[in-house]
């Protein structure tokens, strides 16, 4: 991938697994102090839930997340090695008491991802990839790829995962969007084209699930701190020629109120809220947690 322009606006947070860059990059210096800890009491104890990209980033916090929670968690990933680390960390930490089974998969393998949705009670879609560039530089094949991890698996996902929904008459569906579900970025056709897909499916989802118990959100985050932003963040400093630090504050957080990265715990604890009992009134909307960047 080359050098990305330089913009003003959210490039990614939703990345997760193997799709997300090079998860050697190192970590910038933080903005501001970010909430540790849980907000959200819920009990999913006997629930199955199915998240996708969960090797890293947001996908492995709601893993984890949602096992802290009592659900059996299915990963999955094409990272197996990147799958192994997060129930060694389950273990580690006492967050697995629902257990967390690893799945290796690559979500181009559609047939494959609508049966591994069989019989889940919760979906979290949330793996995708992101590339940087001009619409008339843009490589089809990579287009094609984006819309397909990005669109058309969270569809076969679902096709898998709601007749067991509508059967029991419960079932969650959150798809992990992004403000680019919302808006648009110069360079990011193929994301944000996905993003704004799944918004849409994910409402068309709520309407047919209503009468069945199900519920189909979206959460919408800004720039989330997952490998893939850490590796732009280095990508545009050394193409500009200025630190990482001034990046991430004049660039990619120079229209946001909230002057920090947003870790993907906290975008685990919007999805664990909306996975809830208490959310049941809930669908059909996007939660947008982007520290007011989409307020101007």
């Amino acid at each position: 991938m080359s050098a990305s322009p330089v913009t003003r606006t959210p490039s990614d947070g939703p990345v997760g697994g193997a799709y997300a860059a090079d998860r050697s990059a190192p970590a910038p210096a933080r903005v501001a102090e970010e909430p540790a800890g849980r907000t959200v009491a819920v009990d999913l104890s006997g629930r199955t839930a199915l998240v996708t990209g969960a090797a890293s980033g947001i996908g492995r916090a709601c893993a984890l997340r949602l096992a802290a929670a009592g659900a059996r968690v299915r990963a999955v990933d094409r990272d197996a090695d990147g799958l192994g680390t997060l129930a060694a960390l389950a273990q580690e930490r006492g967050d697995g008491a629902g257990g967390i089974e690893a799945y290796a998969l690559d979500l181009t393998d559609l047939d494959a991802a609508e049966r591994a949705a069989a019989g889940s009670d919760i979906l979290v879609n949330n793996a995708g990839l992101q590339l940087v560039r001009p619409i008339e530089e843009f490589p089809p094949e990579v287009f094609h790829t984006v819309l397909t991890v990005m669109l058309e698996a969270p569809f076969r996902l679902l096709r898998g995962a709601l007749p067991h929904m509508y059967a029991q008459g419960w079932g969650r569906v959150v798809n992990i969007s992004s403000v680019h579900g919302l808006r648009a970025s110069p360079y990011k056709s193929a994301y944000v084209a996905a993003k704004h897909g799944l918004e849409g499916l994910s409402k068309t989802a709520a309407l047919e699930g209503a009468q069945y118990g199900v519920t189909s959100n979206c959460v919408n985050p800004g720039y989330v701190r997952t490998p893939l932003v850490e590796k732009q963040l280095a990508d545009q400093a050394a193409a500009h020629g200025i630190p990482e630090e001034q990046v991430l504050r004049d660039v990619m957080l120079r229209d946001s109120a909230v002057k920090r990265l947003i870790e993907p715990a906290e975008i685990a604890e919007a999805v664990a809220y909306l996975c809830a009992p208490q959310s049941s009134f809930i669908t059909g909307t996007s939660m947008v947690v982007d520290g007011g960047w989409t307020a101007h």
